[in-house]
């Protein structure tokens, strides 16, 4: 397939990409420093651009057979919108362009899946730490929610550095509201190509946990 990946240069970007390649897709990266995208490939095709740029967002869009966006940030104390305003324009060039399947990370913890992190995330560290960017992901998935697309929501629990295990938990009644439950984001990447050809999840959301 031809893929628009969003939010490449990132720790889950990273392995998306790697996978993706070794599954024989046809790849396109968008990210705002093209250094940083160490892999080399005949079929990754790496574009300078900003996911708040919605006329490189409808450029890079077109032809393409799906999006995957694993957009983040680590402006954990400031007021933004980067999250929601940019899988806005995405959502806008996907229809515009008429590339219906997204598949876009978000993480548990918010909406219906609010307090499934744990304890810890629950009281400390999504009010105390990360309180903006939980509020950025709800709207984002709202914004998702309620497009045209054929979307999927993957939210994973506490992301590591850990290697490609293949064998994880997914659905809709994922996490504790008491331990904080981990995955991989070699994992995670894993289940989200998994999702361009099943469609499970489709105009659904799916936690992911160990």
């Amino acid at each position: 397939m031809k893929l628009l990946i969003i939010g490449g240069t990132g720790g889950t970007g990273k392995h998306l990409i790697k996978q993706a390649l070794e599954q024989g897709h046809s790849l396109t990266a968008l990210v705002r420093n093209p250094a940083k995208v160490k892999t080399t490939h005949k079929n990754l095709s790496v574009i300078k651009g900003n996911v708040l740029d919605s006329e490189k967002i409808l450029e890079v869009v077109a032809g393409q057979d799906a999006v995957l966006s694993t957009l983040g940030h680590k402006r954990f104390f400031i007021r933004t919108n980067i999250l929601s305003e940019g899988t806005k324009n995405i959502i806008y060039a996907m229809e515009k362009q008429k590339v219906n399947r997204f598949i876009c990370v978000t993480s548990l913890g918010i909406n219906d899946s609010r307090f499934k992190l744990g304890l810890y995330y629950t009281l400390f560290v999504i009010p105390v730490i990360t309180f903006f960017y939980f509020r950025d992901k709800s709207k984002q998935e709202k914004l998702i929610r309620s497009s045209n697309l054929d979307w999927t929501i993957v939210r994973p629990g506490q992301l590591t550095n850990g290697k490609k295990r293949g064998t994880y938990k997914h659905g809709s009644n994922i996490g504790s509201y008491i331990i904080t439950k981990t995955i991989s984001r070699a994992d995670v990447a894993d289940f989200m190509l998994s999702q361009l050809n099943d469609k499970t999840y489709l105009h659904k959301t799916s936690g992911i946990t160990y």
